[in-house]
């Protein structure tokens, strides 16, 4: 059974230009405002999320992304409030399998790029993993995605080569 939803973590922040979003644990019952969230990305956006790939937006895939075992990983959202909730932005970590290093990926609603959303998601999701015990956060990012090396760069990560792959920068935070 997986770890409950640590709502102690909610905090609300005023971006560069617009209303305050709050920042919250991604939860089971925010599937449908994540299928909007996801279907509404530009193609680019999708292209450098999932790194050059395709992913069939099912209902088991929305899933996935939002039961989150929080005694291992974590899932942020940063949503608004207008007539209803609006998600517009999600950073997660995953643990790798010793626990000590976790993957992190990021993405932020196109509308509300440039806003200091994803430095906010990406600072907040970094003192959580460190407050948890993880030691490094690295990720994988599509080297042509200059405002996304840009963010990382400017936070701290080291920047290298992909290992494997050379059309991808990995991105390493010491935490």
């Amino acid at each position: 059974m997986p770890a409950p939803v640590p709502d102690d973590l909610a905090e609300s922040f005023q971006p560069v230009v617009g209303t305050a979003v709050m920042l919250r644990p991604l939860r089971p019952e925010d599937i449908d405002i994540e299928s909007a969230f996801v279907r509404g990305l530009s193609a680019e956006s999708r292209h450098n999320r999932l790194l050059g790939g395709t992913i069939t937006i099912t209902r088991e895939y929305l899933e996935r992304l939002t039961r989150i075992d929080y005694s291992r990983d974590m899932a942020l959202a940063a949503t608004l409030m207008l007539e209803k909730e609006i998600l517009i932005g999600v950073a997660r970590y995953v643990r790798d399998a010793e626990g000590n290093a976790a993957e992190f990926a990021i993405v932020v609603a196109d509308t509300w790029h440039g806003r200091g959303i994803g430095k906010r998601l990406l600072e907040r999701l970094a003192a959580i993993a460190r407050r948890r015990g993880v030691q490094r956060l690295y990720g994988d990012i599509l080297a042509v995605n200059r405002p996304m090396l840009g963010l990382v760069k400017k936070l701290g990560f080291d920047l290298s080569r992909h290992p494997e792959d050379p059309a991808l920068t990995r991105a390493t935070l010491t935490l």
